[in-house]
């Protein structure tokens, strides 16, 4: 195993990265048995069988040079597109979310888009080593099609991209930044763990990620998380996110969850800690992993928006592969900040040519009038 001793998540003494403010995932072997046996006994759920429906690329409004617009494909798979960039997150296209293709979690409902049918990508970032959202399949096919995209991931998880035949791969800590043309991606701490097996539990880290363009556009993947302070400090240390992908899903039972994954109120909550202007639901509907009905997660989203007095088409649950456009429209203080550079621009350049202008007026006779009214001298 390579020297983390670096990091301040990782504990030289077990070898295995934690939260830096006493977050634990701590459930053992017996803990996970008891809750496969009330996963394998709960009551049927319409949706596991039924499915939702998909939208197709033909079904959304044909894209736009200058679109910002998020697709949801699946899970926390989000195809971002932004000033001429393109992101992807954790993508996921497998039918199980396991290390094996014949048991597991079972999709519900299809990948909404193809692999050989996405755009060329310029970012691939993924939040952690759980089957769901590392998935090695997905990750060889496209490496394959698309080679040298560039991968950014937690610390430890570089080495299953790398597997997978990409080249280009960052791996980074908590608050580390890795500059790419026209990006800047930010690593964040999360209410996570990371496990393949039941013999390499937090191994790797788990991370979310700040993105922000050229333009101080702020894109925001959280990944898998519960709630925690971290989203405040995030907002406080990066600034407000312009756009959040933000789980809603994967919540139930709490006793279990509570340190892994967050309920649709607490993920609204998460959506005012990063004062971010917009937001979209991730990680529900696509797989069976816990005991809550597939479909309430964005009922639950729904009404914690209108408890909180919040507009509920902030923060939308996408049909699945349905494609979002929106005007992207500067914050007050990025506006004030290119007004002052503005003036500031035009005062540097107002002065020398004041002068040298003024001079050739006094020269050629036909110079600024003086207080009295008269021509300069």
């Amino acid at each position: 195993m390579p020297d983390y001793s670096f990091s301040p998540q990782f504990d030289p003494v077990s070898k295995t990265f934690q939260h830096d403010k006493g977050h634990r995932h701590d459930k053992g072997f017996f803990d996970v048995l008891g809750l496969a046996g009330r996963f394998m006994t709960r009551e049927a759920d319409p949706a596991e069988t039924q499915g939702f429906p998909v939208m197709s690329a033909a079904d959304n409004a044909a894209p736009g040079k200058a679109d910002d617009a998020v697709t949801w494909i699946g899970h926390a798979t989000l195809l971002f597109e932004h000033a001429g960039k393109t992101v992807l997150t954790d993508p996921m296209f497998s039918e199980r979310a396991s290390p094996v293709s014949f048991s597991g979690p079972k999709r519900v409902v299809p990948p909404a888009r193809q692999l050989g049918g996405l755009p060329d990508i310029d970012l691939v970032v993924i939040s952690h080593a759980h089957y769901d959202h590392l998935d090695m399949p997905t990750l060889r096919q496209l490496a394959a099609l698309q080679p040298d995209i560039t991968v950014i991931a937690p610390l430890g998880v570089g080495r299953y991209v790398r597997e997978a035949g990409f080249t280009d791969v960052r791996e980074l800590d908590w608050w580390q930044a890795a500059e790419l043309p026209g990006m800047t991606v930010t690593a964040t701490p999360s209410r996570h763990w990371s496990s393949r097996s039941f013999f390499d539990r937090n191994k790797t880290l788990w991370a979310g990620f700040m993105i922000r363009f050229a333009d101080d556009f702020q894109f925001y993947f959280a990944g898998d998380t519960g709630y925690s302070t971290d989203f405040e400090e995030t907002r406080n240390r990066l600034g407000e996110a312009d756009l959040a992908a933000i789980p809603i899903g994967a919540y139930e039972p709490r006793d279990f969850m509570v340190e892994s994954h967050c309920t649709p109120e607490e993920a609204v909550q998460i959506f005012r800690d990063l004062g971010a202007r917009r937001a979209v639901a991730i990680h529900w509907g696509t797989f069976k992993l816990t005991l809550e009905p597939l479909a309430e997660p964005p009922v639950r989203l729904d009404q914690a928006m209108r408890d909180a007095g919040l507009d509920t088409a902030d923060f939308r649950a996408l049909t699945h592969g349905e494609r979002w456009v929106f005007l992207y429209l500067p914050h007050a203080g990025h506006l004030i900040a290119v007004v002052r550079q503005g003036v500031a621009f035009y005062l540097a350049l107002r002065v020398p040519v004041s002068l040298a202008f003024g001079g050739w007026l006094n020269y050629s006779g036909l110079g600024f009038p003086n207080r009295n009214g008269e021509p300069g001298a």
